[in-house]
C-alpha cells in the first residue's frame, strides 16, 4: 500500500499499482457537520424510521462523533448520506390531472455527491458497546429499478459492525430488497474496537476489492455497478427491525452509557 498524507489526520492507505487523485473528502474539521456534503437519512423504504434522528452527530477534534441516546421515548442514532434512495421517502397522495392515480414514489431530492469507480475509504473507531451497529457503504439512488446492476447499481457494504470488534463480511446487494435481491459476500474479521481502523473499497468496472487497514480482504466480481452512487455512514439501535420494532435492552443500555462511534475521515480517490 501507498500512503496519502493529509495534515492533521491519519494518512490514507492506497492500493499499489495505481496513481490516485483525491476528488472528494470530509476530514470533519471545524465544529459542525458540513451540510453541503451530508444530509441525515431519516426514512427507509417509504417510512419514517423511528430510530433515526437528525441530532445524532457532533463534529469535534477532527472527528464526526455518532451517539446513541433516548429521544421522545425511542432509542435513536443517526445515518449520514451524500445522496438519496428513490424508494426511501414516504409516498404522498397524488393525482394525474383529474384522475386519482397514486404514484408510489415519494418526493425526490437532489443528490449532494454521486460518484462512479475509484477508491472509497473511511477511517473510524467502532462502537464500544453492544446494542447498536455501524456501517460505511455505497448505494445507488435507483437500486432495484431494473435487474441490471450496470444500469441501476448495487449496495456495497465496505464495513458493517453489529458487535463491538466484529467486522462482518463485505456485501454487494443488487436487484433491490425484494424478490429479485441478490447478495454476494466476502471477508470479515475481528478487530480491536478501541483503536481506529481504515476500511476501503477499490471499485473498478469489473470488480470490487476490499481492504482493512491496508490489507486486501476479498474480491467480488459479480453484480458490479456501472452507475453513479452515493456514500453513507450509518448507525442504528438494534431491535427496530424485529417484529415488535422495539429497541433491545442492550440498545437502551448503550444509550444510557453514552456510547459513541467515531469517524476520522471519508475520502474518495479517482484513478488517474
Amino acid at each position: 500500500m501507498k500512503t496519502f498524507e493529509v495534515k492533521g489526520h491519519a494518512p490514507s492507505l492506497l492500493p499499489d499499482g495505481y496513481d490516485f487523485d483525491l476528488v472528494w473528502s470530509d476530514e470533519f474539521d471545524g465544529d459542525r457537520l458540513d451540510e453541503s456534503k451530508w444530509d441525515y437519512r431519516l426514512c427507509m423504504m417509504g417510512k419514517r424510521h423511528p430510530a433515526w434522528t437528525d441530532k445524532g452527530v457532533k463534529v469535534e477534534n477532527g472527528c464526526a462523533i455518532f451517539g446513541i441516546f433516548e429521544e421522545n421515548g425511542e432509542v435513536v442514532s443517526s445515518q449520514l448520506q451524500t445522496g438519496y434512495n428513490f424508494m426511501d421517502q414516504p409516498v404522498e397522495k397524488t393525482t394525474f390531472g383529474k384522475d386519482h392515480l397514486q404514484w408510489q414514489i415519494g418526493k425526490l431530492h437532489k443528490d449532494k455527491y454521486l460518484h462512479r469507480y475509484g477508491y472509497y475509504e473511511c477511517r473510524c473507531r467502532l462502537q464500544q458497546l453492544p446494542g447498536w451497529w455501524s456501517a460505511f457503504w455505497i448505494q445507488s439512488p435507483i437500486i432495484g429499478a431494473s435487474l441490471d446492476p450496470k444500469k441501476t447499481g448495487s449496495e456495497v457494504d465496505v464495513m458493517e459492525s453489529f458487535t463491538p470488534g466484529e467486522v462482518k463480511a463485505h456485501n454487494v446487494f443488487t436487484g433491490g430488497y425484494g424478490l429479485d435481491m441478490q447478495r454476494r459476500k466476502v471477508g470479515g474479521m475481528h478487530l480491536d474496537e478501541k483503536e481506529f481502523h481504515t476500511f476501503g473499497c477499490l471499485w473498478l468496472p469489473d470488480k470490487y476489492v476490499f481492504y482493512v487497514d491496508g490489507v486486501e480482504d476479498g474480491v467480488i466480481e459479480e453484480n458490479v455497478s456501472a452507475t453513479d452512487q452515493f456514500i453513507l455512514i450509518s448507525t442504528e439501535p438494534r431491535g427496530y427491525r424485529f417484529e415488535d420494532h422495539k429497541p433491545t435492552q442492550e440498545a437502551k443500555d448503550a444509550a444510557r452509557a453514552g456510547d459513541t462511534f467515531l469517524v476520522d475521515y471519508v475520502r474518495v480517490f479517482d484513478i488517474k
